[in-house]
């Protein structure tokens, strides 16, 4: 639990928050939405299919959230995520970037079994020999 802490506490900023500056970062949600959708018109085909997906998934479930905490954090880390995405030439070669490890020690149970399902999920993509389910067939076209 200390070790927790002690991390938790070295990933806070020594600046104070500023609650204007926050609020002004961020976006209401369809404006949000549609950078969101155009930021990944220049990533690789395959990323940017299921990252639309995703995107899409995730704010029609939290459609319905009224808790104003909630929305500032769901509203907040989708705008740190446009803000990292590349663009112009830099987001056709890039590949993802890893996760922060303290970003893991965060997360839920419920989390980080959402994370592994997406692991399994994408694992294949970019691997060119793998057929995916329910096309092996028997190799002839129609």
């Amino acid at each position: 639990m200390r070790c927790s802490l002690i991390r938790l506490a070295e990933s806070v900023t020594t600046r104070p928050l500023n609650i204007r500056e926050a609020g002004a970062a961020l976006l209401p949600p369809i404006p949000l939405y549609r950078r969101l959708l155009r930021a990944h018109r220049s990533l690789p085909l395959e990323m940017r299919s299921l990252g639309d997906d995703y995107v899409k998934a995730e704010f029609r479930r939290h459609r319905s959230v009224t808790n104003p905490v909630h929305i500032i954090g769901f509203l907040s880390q989708w705008k740190i995520y446009l803000d990292e995405l590349p663009s112009g030439t830099d987001a056709q070669n890039f590949s993802g970037k890893k996760l922060d490890p303290m970003l893991m020690e965060k997360m839920s149970a419920e989390q980080l079994g959402q994370l592994y399902e997406l692991m399994h999920a994408t694992k294949n993509v970019w691997n060119s020999n793998v057929v995916p389910e329910g096309d092996e067939g028997d190799g002839s076209r129609h």
